[in-house]
């Protein structure tokens, strides 16, 4: 009897150090299968610059509503104060505003007063009606002086894959240019403007999300 009960007692505790071995084990590939996702998690992010656009931009923000993405906008004053209600309507939808100046202006040695102006002008504007501090901007053409980030508290955004989507209508060829060269942590730039742009930059979503990518705004790739 008292060996009987010694070999059901053996029996019971290797059983036990089986199940925690198997528990162990299967923690152990649910944790490598959660590293392996987050290693493999590609984030990039969207920029638009020039707008609001009466028509092109909301059509633009309904298909990034329709896909749950956020992107960056980076808008001109002239037309901020033109369509004031889609800017609003960024914000409310999550989208990271940043300014553009006020009317495209390009730094150069000889107006920089005025181009502080501008920046100046627009970030009031966007605060106005989102109720957000601005500290991103675009320069126009990527002109920039660094002296301006201490005495504005804002931050030049530029960019490394630029589709020159300005310059074609073709929407292949843009997404075509995009998709090629979109690789992790990258910042793409296009405009708002066109109806070519918008018609790309969706099918670019649909075609990167299937690839895995994440849509975040700049300041979540800078910030991280």
């Amino acid at each position: 009897m008292e060996r009987r009960l010694f070999l059901i007692k053996t029996a019971a505790f290797a059983a036990a150090v089986l199940l925690l071995c198997a528990a162990g084990v299967v923690k152990g590939r649910a944790d490598a299968r959660a590293a392996s996702a987050a290693a493999e998690t590609k984030r990039i992010a969207l920029t638009f610059d020039d707008g609001p656009h009466p028509y092109y931009t909301e059509q633009l923000l309904d298909g990034l509503q329709e896909r749950g993405v956020k992107a960056t906008f980076f808008l001109l004053g002239e037309h901020i104060e033109q369509y004031p209600d889609i800017v609003r309507r960024m914000s409310e939808e999550g989208h990271l505003i940043g300014n553009h100046t006020y009317s495209h202006m390009q730094l150069s040695r000889s107006n920089r007063e005025r181009f502080k102006e501008e920046l100046l002008a627009t970030s009031r504007l966007i605060e106005e009606l989102t109720g957000q501090e601005v500290q991103y901007v675009r320069p126009p053409y990527g002109t920039w002086d660094r002296t301006f980030e201490k005495e504005l508290n804002m931050f030049p955004v530029l960019w490394n894959i630029d589709p020159l989507d300005w310059s074609s209508s073709s929407v292949s060829g843009i997404v075509k240019k995009v998709v090629s060269k979109a690789k992790d942590n990258a910042i793409i730039l296009m405009h708002d403007e066109y109806q070519s742009s918008v018609t790309a930059a969706l099918a670019i979503v649909d075609e990167l999300q299937e690839q895995g990518y994440t849509f975040v705004t700049v300041e979540e790739l800078l910030l991280d």
